[in-house]
């Protein structure tokens, strides 16, 4: 009896009430391809110039096998955890918890580091808005509509995510239908900008381009945080997963491609900042140029709004599986009665993310490291083990050609891993600050965690509610 009493009682239950097409609103959202066009590629073209296409390449590859992974683990457990319940699952509670660690940075640290950068991306429409205070309201403000029912968020997200593609389509029009020069010679004789001209692509460019080009493409795994609200999760969410990759391979390597065709000046284009918008301006006019960034600042927000939605659900997994402790489990869990979300959770990280604003955006590229090297490479392992223990037999999805998948993103982390030390600038910075957050992870589970008693990761039944 007493025993019963000092039990926490289980968490309200997420509500199952989306199909494909919401979670894939979502999960493009996260993946915001076309911020990352904006936003991230131009640090690739600097780095590998034409020969970022070979890096995209690549980086295809790598994204696809792990795609497969995502799929059939997600399967096996659409949990709103995410990779931290297929680690344990498969390989233990300590490697599950050092997942759910370096989790824990990457996912907060997306907030500060997106919206930080949307003051840049309007400065040709305002310029001069303040850095920090746009930020910090564009994160209030997305915490606030995540406190709303998930299908009302999967309607905006959506939403925007049509205003995102029409920029998109806009660059793939203005470079593309005028080309310059042909693609095939871009592929045969990639080049780079280096000491001011254009001369050829060395092999660790195109291997730190792809890193570049494997963190562009990240996202699509993010329809797992989002199982728990799907309705039949374990034989959807296989598709979501391809779905999602399947649009952002397509939402922004044809951008790419049109830009490498298309821009007037090569040179000009793989040494800018912003090669997007300077071709946009130098064909379509200011005007046009002022509302594609617009679009792209919107795609930021959007990327926000999702982000925190996924993050909630991955907290609120991770307070379910008594990660934190009193009062924070408890608070994490509680469910809005009538929006279904996880509103304390929400309003706790939309905090956070105020929070770090106020950290230099340098730090914080640094501080968020290498994680997803290590988030690959462990749901990669996880597969192999739950293959050789039977811990996935019951999943409904099986990827095809296994083991090819894992060995190849194993194989394409290790370069990554390598190349990523060759750069002292932030590349091994990042790899040291991932190293410590998996060592931080690691005395947390045994000093704190495991002296309450054995963990275990908490996987709810998948049985749809009554109508």
């Amino acid at each position: 009896m007493l025993s019963n009493q000092l039990t926490p009682a289980p968490p309200t239950r997420l509500v199952r009430s989306l199909g494909v097409l919401g979670v894939l609103f979502l999960t493009l959202s996260v993946t915001t391809p076309a911020s990352s066009v904006f936003v991230i590629v131009p640090g690739m073209l600097q780095e590998a110039g034409t020969g970022a296409i070979w890096a995209l390449a690549i980086a295809a590859v790598v994204c696809v096998a792990t795609a497969y992974i995502y799929a059939e683990l997600s399967s096996a457990w659409p949990v709103a955890g995410g990779e931290y319940v297929m680690v344990a699952r498969t390989l233990g509670p300590l490697a599950g918890f050092v997942m759910l660690g370096v989790n824990v940075f990457n996912n907060l640290l997306f907030l500060p580091v997106a919206g930080l950068g949307i003051s840049e991306v309007l400065a040709i429409v305002v310029p001069g808005l303040p850095v920090i205070p746009v930020a910090v309201a564009v994160v209030a403000g997305s915490a606030l509509i995540g406190l709303l029912n998930i299908r009302v968020n999967a309607l905006v997200t959506g939403a925007f995510l049509v205003l995102e593609v029409i920029a998109l389509v806009a660059v793939v029009a203005l470079g593309g239908l005028d080309m310059v020069r042909p693609l095939g010679d871009l592929l045969a004789a990639p080049v780079m900008v280096s000491d001011g001209a254009l001369g050829p692509v060395s092999a660790v460019s195109i291997g730190v381009a792809t890193s570049i080009a494997i963190f562009a493409l990240n996202g699509y795994g993010a329809a797992v945080y989002f199982g728990e609200e799907m309705h039949q999760a374990p034989q959807k969410i296989t598709r979501t997963i391809m779905l999602a990759l399947g649009l952002t391979l397509l939402l922004e390597v044809i951008p790419i491609l049109a830009l490498l065709v298309g821009a007037p000046d090569l040179k000009a284009a793989l040494a800018s900042a912003n090669p997007f918008g300077e071709l946009v301006q130098v064909r379509g006019g200011d005007t046009v140029a002022q509302w594609i960034a617009v679009g792209v600042a919107l795609a930021i927000v959007n990327a926000i709004i999702a982000w925190v939605l996924a993050c909630a659900r991955f907290f609120y997994g991770t307070a379910r599986d008594r990660a934190w402790g009193r009062p924070l489990d408890t608070w994490m869990t509680a469910i809005h009665p009538r929006f279904g979300s996880p509103w304390l959770g929400t309003l706790i990280i939309g905090a956070v993310g105020i929070a770090t604003c106020f950290i230099p955006l340098q730090v914080l590229l640094v501080l968020s490291g290498s994680g997803l090297v290590v988030i690959y490479a462990g749901i990669a392992v996880a597969t192999i083990a739950g293959r050789r223990s039977g811990a996935t037999a019951h999943a409904a999805y099986r990827m095809p050609l296994y083991p090819l998948a894992p060995i190849v993103t194993l194989i394409a982390l290790g370069f990554v891993v390598y190349y990523s030390w060759q750069d002292l600038g932030e590349g091994r910075p990042g790899l040291i600050a991932t190293a410590a957050q998996v060592a931080g992870s690691a005395a947390y589970y045994w000093f704190v965690v495991k002296r309450r008693g054995a963990w275990h990761v908490h996987i709810p039944d998948n049985e749809e509610p009554p109508a």
